[in-house]
């Protein structure tokens, strides 16, 4: 009983209320597998953005191979940060049919976040020395 509620409270605790209202997936959502579900879907579509942003900044770098290079290292390092974060936010629910959704929430948050560096980036103004991306041609 104690347990089923901590797993109840883990729930709302650890995935973000906008993420709920956000997304009409979770309105039809009648098992823990269907809101897994969305929350997997939720994750694909901001990865599609990252990636298709980071296409961009690799495109804008392509006359400098030392900084694509920081990028591309960057990018592997924020992987495994991403991970590794969302292993410990969901460490509480370990074991739990849970998980699943937990991490993918918590994978979509931060995925949300490095989108608005990416999008920052590709939005410097000219001659802004804390850019590490140059400004569209």
């Amino acid at each position: 009983m104690v347990k089923t509620a901590l797993m109840t409270a883990a729930i709302f605790l650890a995935a973000p209320a906008f993420a709920f209202a956000q997304d009409k997936c979770y309105d039809g959502a009648d098992s823990q597998a269907a809101m897994t579900e969305c929350a997997d879907a939720a994750l694909k579509k901001s990865d599609q953005t990252l990636n298709e942003l980071y296409k961009q900044i690799e495109a804008r770098l392509s006359d400098d191979a030392d900084t694509k290079k920081l990028l591309v290292q960057a990018q592997r390092d924020w992987i495994r940060f991403r991970d590794a974060e969302c292993d410990f936010q969901t460490a509480g629910a370990a074991g739990g049919s849970v998980v699943p959704m937990l991490v993918a929430q918590c994978m979509d948050d931060l995925t949300q976040s490095r989108i608005e560096d990416f999008e920052s980036y590709l939005n410097c103004e000219e001659g802004e020395l804390s850019c590490p991306v140059p400004a569209a041609n």
